[in-house]
């Protein structure tokens, strides 16, 4: 990426990345509105973004399961947050950060550089229990790491991975990565329950 007028402190001092993370239902948005809550009674410049294929609640907010939400911008690709930016803006929120590309890590670098609070928050691993996207470059450079847990639906336990289910079954290992959904589609579930099965070890899918 080219260099901007971004690249100037505004806090004159050090900046942060802090990673909020977990399955999905795990409070990762919920902690990340609180954060942000506090940022603005401390009168700081917040500003909060989001991916816009993620169409399950208003384009201009961000959407806890429990209701709990906060204005936002929904931007196409990493690059656009510095275009949506405010010289003065000295907090920056980005929810469902997996679904941006990888460039979004060097966007929190540089935003942390320049003295700004990044908080980010999204899925640490994919439907298959694998590694999200950028997740692990940005839990890597993150200051400060908050790893939530759902309950498993299942057994009750605390819950680390997302299950997607398809149909009411699990979905199979080579489905889509990116399927946008709620709890239509997700559960949380433990590591004993989490199901990835695989089309050759099952009957051909109909």
């Amino acid at each position: 990426m080219k260099r901007n007028r971004y690249e100037t402190s505004v806090n004159g001092g050090a900046g942060s990345l802090e990673v909020v993370t977990g399955s999905m239902f795990s409070g990762k948005t919920e902690e990340m509105v609180r954060r942000l809550r506090r940022a603005r009674i401390a009168r700081q410049k917040v500003q909060v973004f989001k991916p816009k294929l993620d169409v399950r609640h208003a384009h201009d907010k961000i959407k806890s399961h429990s209701g709990s939400e906060f204005q936002a911008t929904a931007v196409q690709g990493c690059a656009e947050i510095f275009d949506r930016l405010d010289a003065d803006t000295t907090v920056v929120a980005i929810d469902e950060v997996q679904f941006f590309e990888h460039e979004i890590t060097e966007v929190c670098y540089r935003l942390a550089q320049r003295g700004v609070r990044v908080i980010v928050a999204g899925l640490d691993q994919d439907f298959r229990g694998e590694p999200f996207g950028p997740m692990p470059l940005l839990l890597a450079h993150a200051e400060q790491v908050d790893k939530l847990h759902a309950i498993c639906v299942v057994c009750g336990q605390s819950a680390s991975r997302t299950q997607r289910m398809i149909d009411d079954r699990p979905a199979f290992y080579d489905e889509p990565t990116l399927l946008v959904g709620g709890s239509e589609s997700y559960e949380a579930r433990c590591r004993e329950h989490h199901e990835v099965p695989h089309r050759n070890e099952n009957q051909a899918d109909d």
